[in-house]
């Protein structure tokens, strides 16, 4: 018999918590044919979230825990359930029921059929602000442009991966983490299935728009360097601009007898090439502070405390 594992990161989900106990019970009676461990991930949850997560454990032996020392972030979060799962497959879900465990029985038929990585793709997204739905399209789009490698639009991290595709990721041990890529980056026999992505029933998300600009920022400069080549590019375009604009001054004070610009012209082009500068600064600021920080060899996450769970048909 077959052993799934159910990967669940955690942070503040205390009102989420008992919905989501429920609703993998009720899966778990349905699917016999499986064996069923839960791993949860607390990744420092200030509320009552370690709490209702050990009580779960001393209820049904089948959910276990993962106490990370402090919030480390999801990304290292996920990276401790790779490293402690024991399964033939992982299933990659939300604790806030945004990724219905209904959808599970439909990855499993396509895992058994031979796809090693099943990824959810939305058709909706629930009800996420107008304003945070049309920039997270933009991103995606972007990110489909300049990156390496083929990132897929409006895929999260709602996915059944096979046990191969867990040992590969499990290699990927950088710190500055954007795991959606390294989905696509390890490669393997993927198949889409699709999804409505319901609402929170409870709680609030941790993801705010600060943490997700940081997190955009992370796929983008995890998986190309195209925003080097654009510095450069610009550096090459100043320079060429400079160089004719010059050349229009040198041409019309020799010949038509027009006066150089004065101080609104050196001003304004002064203002322009600082802030080029400043830009290509940053975006080379970017990429030296990932090495900075990879350079330290810090583990991703430190573990408090844990359960494993005990397998059960």
């Amino acid at each position: 018999m077959k052993t799934v594992t159910l990967l669940i990161p955690c942070y503040n989900e205390e009102a989420s918590l008992p919905l989501l106990f429920r609703a993998l019970t009720e899966l778990f009676d349905k699917e016999r044919q499986y064996r069923w461990e839960v791993l949860l991930i607390n990744d420092g949850s200030r509320d009552a979230t370690l709490r209702l997560l050990k009580e779960q454990n001393s209820r049904d032996n089948r959910f276990g825990y993962l106490s990370l020392s402090r919030n480390f972030g999801k990304e290292a979060a996920m990276l401790a359930g790779f490293d402690y799962a024991q399964g033939d497959c992982v299933v990659i879900m939300d604790a806030d029921l945004q990724h219905p465990p209904t959808v599970i029985p439909t990855m499993l038929h396509e895992w058994e059929a031979g796809y090693e990585d099943v990824y959810a793709m939305r058709t909706s997204r629930g009800g996420e602000p107008w304003l945070r739905k049309v920039l997270t399209m933009f991103y995606y789009r972007l990110l489909q442009k300049v990156s390496d490698i083929e990132i897929l639009p409006n895929v999260g991290d709602f996915r059944l991966l096979d046990q191969k595709c867990i040992e590969a990721l499990r290699q990927l041990r950088e710190s500055q983490r954007y795991t959606k890529g390294m989905y696509c980056w390890i490669g393997f026999r993927k198949k889409e299935i699709r999804f409505e992505q319901g609402d929170r029933l409870e709680g609030r998300s941790s993801f705010n728009f600060w943490r997700l600009l940081k997190l955009s920022m992370e796929g983008i400069t995890s998986y190309t360097t195209s925003p080097l080549r654009v510095a450069t590019v610009l550096g090459l375009l100043t320079s060429l601009l400079a160089f004719c604009y010059m050349f229009y001054v040198l041409v019309c004070t020799l010949v038509y007898g027009d006066p150089a610009r004065g101080y609104p012209t050196i001003e304004v082009t002064m203002l322009f090439l600082g802030g080029a500068q400043l830009l290509s600064l940053g975006v080379i600021g970017e990429y030296l502070g990932r090495i900075f920080h990879e350079s330290k060899h810090r583990p991703v996450y430190i573990v408090s405390e844990m359960k494993s769970a005990i397998q059960s048909s």
